[in-house]
């Protein structure tokens, strides 16, 4: 879909940027950790974006700057047609209500004090939603919908497993029945047999429920069975955007070429040619000029160190921010190995 036809997507975010300040002395000049630098996308009713990229390369900021827990330095929001940048109050509640997140650490972000059915029904107290009664049916409905019994509701976060309290967590992000749910890294704390449990019934709800979500994780082949569009960050910025079939068939961007040449085979006789790339990540408080990629790309050239290169579109919905690739040159890193 173009996010410039009538109707357009369901949430589009448009060149988010966000620099933290260090906070260090009075008397020194402020460094700014560049977390988030213009990044562009958008979501389709029902469809399933991920984001996928190196520790620290800004996932987990651009989901907090798109539900609005920290403010952005600049871009916009717009969900539903409407621009909600920047909204407060009355406003950003009720789009809350259709825009909700279920966090890394399911036990850290639940109450250990609170009751299950307190957890889940807040929320609707807090926009003042139904009876108690009503309130009391919809939690008892969510938890059977998410896979867990209506006796859940009496007991505290310490008496579920670590998949029982992800379950919880989504509960609790589903009593609305949001348009929106942005997963931010949802699985990556679970044994893998539990992540397969979890990612199948988010599969189950996104039908069952008309959902859409923006699935963020460092997990290549959780991305790959759950989503529909990948979008892969360096260092604050998009590399690359693709259909996950065209990503995984063909990357271009050196950077996505290793990274997918790092993720693990399930196949125990094929052999392991990885790309390995040269350098550590530099710093995003001081990152380099030109493409940020550069000091670890084999393929940078004198342009690469100078010019920050455009996210452009080099075939049907594939965009990549590299100079040495185009519509007609699309080279390949050699894996070692």
């Amino acid at each position: 879909m173009n996010p410039n036809q009538p109707g357009g997507p369901l949430l589009e975010v448009k060149h988010l940027t966000k620099w933290f300040n260090d906070g260090k002395g009075l008397f020194s000049k402020p460094k700014y950790v560049k977390a988030v630098e213009g990044v562009s996308f958008f979501l389709e009713k029902g469809k399933t974006i991920g984001v996928v990229g190196e520790s620290g390369c800004g996932k987990s900021t651009l989901a907090r700057l798109i539900m609005q827990l920290i403010p952005l330095d600049s871009g916009q929001i717009i969900f539903r047609g409407d621009d909600i940048t920047g909204v407060k109050g009355k406003t950003l509640k009720n789009v809350r209500k259709n825009m909700q997140m279920i966090f890394q650490d399911s036990y850290a972000s639940l109450n250990p004090r609170m009751r299950i059915g307190n957890i889940i029904a807040e929320p609707l107290i807090i926009h003042g939603e139904g009876s108690s009664r009503e309130r009391k049916e919809r939690v008892e409905q969510i938890l059977e919908i998410v896979g867990l019994s209506k006796k859940s509701f009496y007991k505290f976060p310490h008496e579920f497993s670590g998949g029982q309290r992800q379950r919880i967590d989504m509960a609790r992000a589903l009593v609305f029945n949001p348009d929106v749910v942005i997963c931010d890294e949802a699985v990556s704390a679970l044994d893998v047999s539990v992540q397969a449990q979890v990612l199948n019934l988010l599969k189950d709800l996104q039908v069952r429920l008309d959902l859409s979500y923006v699935f963020i994780s460092h997990d290549l082949s959780v991305v790959r069975h759950i989503c529909d569009t990948i979008m892969v960050m360096y260092l604050g910025k998009t590399v690359e955007t693709a259909d996950k079939h065209d990503l995984f068939n063909e990357p271009l961007h050196p950077y996505t070429q290793a990274l997918l040449s790092a993720s693990p085979r399930p196949d125990p006789e094929a052999v392991s040619r990885q790309i390995i790339l040269s350098g550590e990540v530099p710093s995003p408080m001081n990152p380099p000029s030109g493409c940020y990629f550069h000091t670890r790309c084999p393929l940078a050239d004198d342009l690469c160190k100078t010019k920050i290169p455009d996210l452009k579109e080099v075939a049907q919905g594939h965009f990549v921010a590299c100079h040495q690739v185009s519509k007609e040159k699309r080279p390949r890193l050699t894996p070692e190995g």
